[in-house]
């Protein structure tokens, strides 16, 4: 069973930082992508940035310049730098990833994270 495990998270003023991590383990035979979306209250989850193995990154638009996606392959992790919040930026946020296991290679299945609250004061 593979389970990605976020860290991170938390109550900050506007403007500040965060960092979220996410760590994938388990019986991974290879990974496709990993990224990031959050869910606020009242709406849908959304993406807020991917990053795929081979090197390509997306961002939703309201987070580009702000936000930071990287990926340590080695340790099958994923990141978020989040300078520069906002109030709106408040939302659970859940890492995602799109991997093989050993006992289905070449097949991919998707996997959450539990999900960490991010929350911006005004």
């Amino acid at each position: 069973q593979v389970q990605p495990v976020e860290f991170g998270g938390g109550l900050v003023q506007a403007g500040g930082s965060l960092r979220l991590s996410c760590a994938a383990s388990g019986s991974i035979f290879a990974i496709n992508s990993m990224g990031w979306y959050r869910q606020a209250p009242g709406k849908q989850r959304e993406l807020v940035a991917s990053s795929t193995t081979a090197g390509n990154t997306v961002y939703e638009d309201s987070v580009k310049g702000r936000f930071t996606i990287s990926r340590d392959h080695n340790k099958n992790a994923v990141y978020l730098q989040m300078d520069s919040l906002k109030p709106e930026d408040t939302a659970v946020y859940y890492c995602h990833a799109i991997l093989q296991v050993l006992t289905f290679p070449g097949k991919d299945f998707q996997y959450w994270g539990q999900g960490t609250q991010v929350t911006v004061s005004p």
